[in-house]
């Protein structure tokens, strides 16, 4: 894939703080038009990553390309292509929440008036208050509604939901998908996992500064257990389901997990004992997610 198909090209990306290494090689990949997740827990470098590519930060080392462009020496010409949502948005205290969003809107090269309306009355916005007068939920809701009122090539989401309630979540990535539409590429940091699963097409988690996993959703559950819940009519040994891993049972109820190219054996092992119920479910990123990190505090002990 080259620099022209990239939105965002990260190659060995270093950072340290005095002594500590926040980043230690970095490679990330978004081609244009994707909605790319960014995971991993606090600390982990999804911060620093974006900072970097936000231009406030200076990499120690590696190679960082956004929209063709260097973050670091060309931050104005790229800040007027990309807007930015934090996790926690600051607004001008006296400033209403129309001025802020038509003050963002303008460093951007103007909004689209009708999309600016309709979104303002889809998050149910009141743009007459002052920042002052707004709760978390509706700092987030002027961000977003700058943000996807602006016609960008780039949107760069950090926790973008952070305070907004379920409905709003739902409002926010229903707009996400008509950015994208109209040709927008989206980096989505979150860490509500069902989001990122409806929003993206691949994903990219990294631990303790350093990718450790990437790819689709369905590519990332090759990698984690199908969940297996059922009630059986007689209860076997755990020598007889050695195919199982975490296998507990509640009386005749069986809770378990299975690597998922070996479902079709754990059927086959289970359907001697008989089934009154059974309910097998897919990896989610969540569980894929835990697993990693599980597996990482195991590392380290």
């Amino acid at each position: 894939m080259t620099d022209d198909d990239l939105v965002i090209g990260i190659q060995g990306l270093r950072k340290s703080f005095g002594e500590f290494e926040a980043l230690r090689g970095v490679d990330l990949a978004v081609p244009r038009g994707e909605v790319h997740g960014f995971l991993g827990p606090n600390g982990a470098g999804k911060s620093t990553t974006i900072r970097v590519l936000l231009g406030l930060l200076k990499a120690n080392a590696g190679r960082i390309r956004l929209l063709g462009g260097d973050p670091w020496t060309d931050v104005v010409d790229l800040h007027s292509r990309l807007a930015y949502v934090p996790g926690d948005v600051s607004l001008w205290p006296g400033m209403s929440g129309g001025e802020a969003i038509d003050l963002l809107g303008s460093l951007r090269g103007g909004l689209d008036e009708n999309r600016r309306r309709d979104l303002i009355e889809r998050f149910e916005l009141d743009p007459t208050k002052r920042g002052r007068q707004y709760s978390k939920g509706n700092r987030q809701k002027v961000a977003i509604v700058a943000a996807l009122a602006s016609d960008v090539e780039l949107l760069i989401l950090d926790e973008p939901t952070s305070g907004l309630d379920p409905l709003m979540e739902n409002v926010f990535q229903d707009v996400v998908s008509e950015a994208v539409d109209r040709g927008a590429t989206v980096l989505l940091s979150s860490h509500i996992m069902s989001e990122v699963e409806t929003l993206a097409d691949r994903l990219s988690i990294i631990r303790t500064g350093e990718i450790v996993e990437t790819g689709t959703l369905e590519e990332l559950r090759g990698h984690a257990r199908t969940t297996i819940h059922a009630t059986l009519k007689t209860v076997p040994s755990r020598e007889q389901v050695s195919v199982l891993h975490e296998a507990t049972f509640d009386g005749n109820r069986l809770t378990a997990t299975v690597d998922t190219e070996r479902i079709d054996e754990a059927m086959a092992t289970l359907a001697p004992f008989g089934f009154t119920s059974l309910d097998v479910a897919p990896p989610s990123l969540e569980s894929l997610f835990l697993r990693l990190y599980e597996n990482d505090a195991k590392d380290t002990q």
